[in-house]
């Protein structure tokens, strides 16, 4: 999961790089396309490749209208605000997601993760306003933070429809049609600007870019997630998303020699807790299970 949370953090980062020379639109639909391809010849090998019926193909829209919406914001706001920023108000997906779940699936939030998301949103809202707490008060946010805010709000609410759809198939059949329905979402939106982008001109790094998102950041942290998940449980899994502000502060500096202010370090370090919390708190249910 240490491996798992770097390559996402990477993700910010390249997306950041990349996105000037695209669509959000077209970016998102080239990654999804991509993952596909690269994932469907595994899953035929494995299970065998057929078209799902209509109520599958209605349950893996539903779930990949929110992923595709996330991704979508994600990229869009990587034109206006930093890595750090989205890194940052990433953190507020696991607890938001257990909101969702409490609604969709009446499953408990629990004190634990309730604890890990006002730290985490506190950490987040630091490290958002750059410790300012007079750019607080009069709600001084960048667009793009409020854009990534609302791609988040659906990124939270994907784990749960999995959870609420899911009918017994394996999950990385249920991951390949989520990816193909969720081209098909895009081609609805992007099909008139695959005609007008000149893309003899698009840099050769964006290609490159857009390929490390689709197999290190889709395909590899889906294996690795999974992995993860039968050993450690789905919340422990979970919280290791706090981890990706401390993970992109040192990429950037490794890439750029380049850090924040102390003022967002100190951010940074309040969201660490958070991990902390969630880990603890999923292993004591463990043990009075």
């Amino acid at each position: 999961m240490l491996i798992s949370a770097t390559l996402v953090a990477t993700s910010f980062i390249v997306g950041k790089a990349i996105t000037p020379f695209l669509d959000p639109v077209v970016l998102t639909l080239i990654r999804f396309s991509l993952a596909a391809l690269l994932f469907a010849p595994y899953v035929n090998h494995r299970y065998g490749l057929s078209l799902p019926n209509r109520s599958g193909l209605v349950r893996y829209s539903l779930i990949s209208g929110a992923l595709v919406g996330f991704f979508w914001l994600m990229f869009l706001s990587l034109r206006i605000t930093t890595p750090l920023n989205t890194g940052a108000i990433f953190t507020v997906v696991p607890g938001v997601s257990g909101i969702y779940s409490w609604f969709l699936l009446r499953e408990r939030l629990g004190f634990h993760r309730f604890l890990a998301l006002l730290v985490a949103m506190a950490g987040a809202l630091w490290v958002i306003f750059e410790g300012d707490l007079q750019r607080l008060w009069s709600l001084d946010l960048n667009h793009g933070d409020l854009l990534f805010f609302g791609g988040c709000l659906l990124m939270a609410l994907y784990m749960p429809l999995v959870k609420l759809l899911h009918r017994g198939e394996p999950m990385a059949v249920m991951t390949l049609w989520i990816l193909i329905t969720g081209c098909a979402w895009l081609l609805l939106f992007a099909f008139a600007k695959l005609f007008v982008i000149p893309w003899t001109s698009v840099p050769v790094i964006v290609w490159i870019g857009i390929a490390y998102l689709a197999f290190f950041t889709t395909i590899v942290t889906f294996f690795s997630s999974q992995w993860a998940t039968l050993h450690l449980g789905p919340t422990r899994v979970m919280a290791y998303s706090y981890l990706y502000p401390p993970l992109i502060v040192l990429i950037e500096w490794l890439l750029y020699r380049d850090l924040p202010s102390m003022k967002t370090m100190f951010g940074v370090m309040i969201i660490l807790p958070a991990m902390i919390i969630m880990q603890r708190g999923a292993m004591e249910v463990g043990v009075r299970r």
